[in-house]
């Protein structure tokens, strides 16, 4: 069983003392200048000391910024060590019976200790695929082979004469070597020569010899990388296949249209419930969900968000399903919505595209949990259903054997 450090283990409170402002040094004229008068000296005197003051009033500020901002980290680090000890010894044992409760709900929102993140994730997606690592390393075994036969391709023609299925293949392939040059740039782990390059590359060309009708996709290599810094390499590839093998990631990745065109209504739904002031301003420049909710759920937002950031979204989406992806996307509207209410239609793309770095948790997360998910008695599945169902009856009223 594990067991937290000792109090006397744990770091301790640091007290900042504001920096010296002896450097401010004040001095008569030199001899060579006709000397201060009276008032002179006096009035220098009192703006000398307004300036000492004011510079001690900042070092004082600065010097309790620095001492909040260790607080809240020790207060971090203590609360996440607390939570591994109960997710360790009381959830993951009893996993079935208690996931779904209050009180785990509640601790799951407030984010997954590092320790036991992968755990959760895998165990929260499943594996309805029943993919095994013995699986996993056949489908790797077939991948190497057709990475080694495309490298031995002596020419253009080859490819043409294999047919088009092939080139889409090798099309693939290329688009994961170019895909993981980008994957995660700052970190310097996933590109050629990093300790994770030969990973993410097995884990992607396994999945497209695995889902050829699904094949690669831009933006898959975020989603293997995530799992990859969470997960050994079987269960990466396990719990990347089953993720991808949800309804809304499958209608993404698979380029679905018409799915993708009913989950953005969805979305719009919860928009105008939520951020009527804003629904309207973007209706105003006809600026639709597909410019910017499109890159987001690709990547789950693990490419728009900070890493860490990302992870703990991963967390409740884990939890709550495909609904906190959109859930999320309206919390990030709201966290932005009096920047985006004063721009128009080109720099709210460009904002939406490429968010501030220095978005925190805190903040997003107060966000999203204003956000109310629930529409005229709705909740998103049952919008989405009736979505759904409309769209069938469309068809069938559509249809020429009706007409007939």
């Amino acid at each position: 069983m594990y067991k937290p450090p000792p109090p006397s283990a744990r770091r301790k409170n640091i007290e900042f003392e504001p920096l010296s402002t002896t450097a401010l040094i004040l001095e008569d004229r030199p001899a060579n200048l006709p000397a201060k008068s009276v008032e002179e000296a006096l009035r220098h005197r009192q703006e000398y000391d307004e300036m000492v003051a004011e510079a001690k009033k900042r070092e004082i500020k600065e010097a309790h910024k620095r001492k909040k901002i260790m607080r809240e980290r020790f207060k971090q680090e203590e609360n996440i060590a607390s939570a591994m000890v109960i997710w360790v010894n009381e959830i993951l044992p009893n996993w079935e019976g208690m996931r779904a409760t209050r009180r785990v709900r509640e601790l799951w929102w407030q984010g997954l200790p590092p320790s036991v993140r992968g755990k959760v994730w895998s165990l929260a997606v499943g594996n309805e695929l029943n993919i095994t690592p013995e699986l996993y390393e056949i489908f790797l075994s077939r991948a190497k082979e057709r990475w080694k036969s495309f490298s031995e391709t002596s020419s253009e023609n080859d490819i043409e004469d294999a047919g088009a299925s092939v080139a889409d293949r090798e099309a693939s392939l290329e688009l994961i070597k170019l895909d993981i040059s980008r994957t995660f740039p700052s970190l310097y782990i996933f590109q050629k020569g990093g300790p994770y390059h030969d990973l993410l590359h097995s884990v992607l060309g396994a999945y497209t010899c695995y889902r050829p009708d699904v094949g690669y996709v831009q933006g898959m290599s975020f989603i293997a990388a995530v799992l990859i810094l969470n997960l050994e390499e079987a269960d990466a590839f396990i719990a990347f296949a089953n993720l991808l093998n949800k309804p809304c990631q499958l209608a993404f990745f698979r380029v679905d249209h018409s799915m993708m065109l009913k989950y953005f209504a969805a979305f719009e739904v919860f928009f105008e419930e939520n951020l009527p002031k804003l629904f309207l301003h973007f209706k105003s420049y006809s600026l639709t969900p597909d410019i910017y909710l499109i890159d987001w759920i690709f990547t789950l937002y693990s490419k728009s968000l900070p890493l860490d950031l990302a992870c703990r979204v991963w967390d409740v989406f884990c939890r709550d399903g495909e609904e906190f992806l959109f859930r999320t996307g309206l919390g990030i509207l709201r966290l932005y919505e009096d920047i985006l209410l004063q721009m128009d239609f080109i720099h709210i793309a460009q904002f939406l595209t490429k968010l501030p770095e220095d978005i925190t948790s805190e903040k997003l997360f107060s966000c999203i949990a204003a956000i109310q998910m629930q529409n005229s008695n709705k909740k998103w599945a049952q919008v989405f259903a009736s979505l759904m169902k409309d769209n069938k009856e469309g068809d069938k009223n559509h249809s020429p054997a009706l007409k007939s």
